[in-house]
């Protein structure tokens, strides 16, 4: 796209070392668009930012910067959405503290369309992942776009399953939006930029700092309606964000687990504060009826993957019935099969390869279905 002539200041105010965002926003509205700041007499600015700021607004530095930015937006599909813009996020305009511009790379029409975040655990377990994609395609398939922040894990599959519906997805990043981090995900970032929306507030360049995670993650939950958790212990960014989307008045959705797993413990606070129980896409989807689509149904099995059969199925249902839900052990798989370990130990290889059970960290074994 072709840049905005008024961009430049932009990008000049918003690149300028000490000039934070409560001070370009203190600064906008003092003195209107970013052309009028420039244009002021630095005694008048003074006021509002300090000498060094000042000094480094009209750097060479700063220049460069902004040289370097309009570069960027010289390559198809990159933008930069500011506060004046018609495309800004009407939700973000909601949230405490709005980022005075967005780098974009992808489609910004996808800031206009009903969202919902979808978080959890960078070590989720493979249910976990599963269950994260499955939510995610439905919602996406439902017409909302899915917003995670690319993190290994339970975000990685929220972006999975986004794509795999209309709704499609956006990637909030802690970085600038030309770094690719964490590296594992580039891949999946390329695919993104090419179907969804890659964001960021900070700066390109801008390498992944971790203060910067935090404050990101109010972003995930402002673009949305909502905020489902999937997997998270209580110390986590997960529940950084649900806190943040429950200040912001978006709804808050947790799923639990088991009460023996780390992963399970934020959901299960969060449902103790208040968060709505999910078992299902349509617990989600029924806080929202304006958006939903007619013949939406939320049950259907994902592609690829064969129908959920019960433990009366095949030869090792009593198996997958001594196992539960749990994380479970070998020995103690035995202990409750009362079968040896080398017969455990052949079936449990024979319904990891089937599909049926995930090897966790620790010699423990999950059941997936």
């Amino acid at each position: 796209m072709t840049p905005d002539p008024g961009l430049a200041s932009w990008l000049q105010l918003t690149l300028t070392p000490g000039l934070g965002a409560a001070t370009v926003r203190g600064l906008l509205s003092q003195f209107g668009l970013p052309e009028k700041i420039i244009g002021a007499r630095r005694a008048e600015l003074a006021r509002f930012a300090g000498a060094e700021a000042l000094k480094a607004l009209d750097s060479d530095a700063v220049a460069k910067a902004v040289e370097r930015a309009l570069a960027w937006l010289a390559q198809p599909g990159n933008a930069v959405v500011t506060l004046a813009d018609a495309a800004y996020p009407r939700l973000l305009l909601e949230i405490a503290d709005p980022p005075a511009l967005l780098y974009c790379r992808g489609r910004t029409d996808l800031l206009d369309k009903p969202a919902l975040a979808l978080v959890g655990s960078r070590n989720a377990t493979a249910l976990g992942t599963s269950n994260a994609e499955q939510f995610a395609r439905s919602f996406s398939a439902a017409g909302f776009t899915i917003v995670s922040g690319l993190a290994q894990g339970i975000d990685a599959a929220a972006h999975r399953g986004g794509l795999a519906g209309g709704g499609s997805t956006i990637a909030v990043l802690g970085t600038g939006v030309d770094i690719a981090y964490p590296q594992a995900n580039a891949a999946l970032a390329a695919d993104i930029a090419g179907r969804g929306l890659l964001l960021s507030e900070f700066p390109l360049g801008t390498k992944a700092l971790a203060h910067n995670f935090p404050r990101r993650n109010r972003l995930i939950s402002g673009l949305a309606q909502g905020c489902l958790v999937i997997e998270a212990a209580l110390a986590s960014g997960s529940l950084i964000t649900a806190r943040a989307a429950a200040e912001q008045g978006r709804e808050v959705f947790a799923v639990p687990g088991s009460i023996h797993s780390p992963l399970s413990k934020g959901c299960h606070a969060l449902i103790k504060s208040g968060a709505k129980l999910v078992e299902s896409a349509e617990d989600v989807l029924s806080e929202f009826a304006t958006f939903r689509r007619a013949g939406f149904a939320a049950t259907r099995a994902p592609a690829g993957r064969p129908e959920v059969t019960t433990l009366t199925d095949g030869a090792d249902a009593p198996l997958l019935a001594c196992m539960g839900f749990d994380p479970v052990d070998v020995d103690s798989l035995c202990m409750r099969a009362g079968l040896p370990a080398e017969k455990v130990s052949a079936d449990l290889l024979r319904l990891e390869l089937a599909g049926r059970v995930a090897v966790l960290p620790g010699g423990l074994y999950q059941r997936l279905n």
